[in-house]
């Protein structure tokens, strides 16, 4: 495993756990902000996570395609990286 999908799954882990608390804190009736603070913690490690992702995924398996031959591989690659970029810019 890349060092940046390490970083990344410790993220992934972070958040879990971020995520079961912010259930509990629902569960308990807890202050708003203090809800909503916790959320936007738990969004940034998930982005931060696709971040480490997606620099991987160019320096490897993008990388890879890039410098083959085979054109319709090419043309794959770009659109899947163009499909996850428009996701993630929703």
């Amino acid at each position: 495993m890349t060092t940046n999908k390490q970083k990344a799954l410790i993220n992934f882990k972070k958040a879990n756990s971020l995520t079961a608390k912010i259930i509990q804190m629902v569960e308990d009736g807890d202050y708003c902000i203090d809800i909503m603070q916790q959320n936007l913690a738990v969004i940034g490690l998930l982005r931060s996570a696709h971040e480490m992702l997606m620099e991987n995924h160019l320096n490897s398996c993008f990388k890879n395609a890039m410098s083959s031959t085979n054109e319709k591989k090419k043309q794959q690659m770009t659109e899947e990286i163009l499909k996850v970029t428009k996701l993630f810019n929703k």
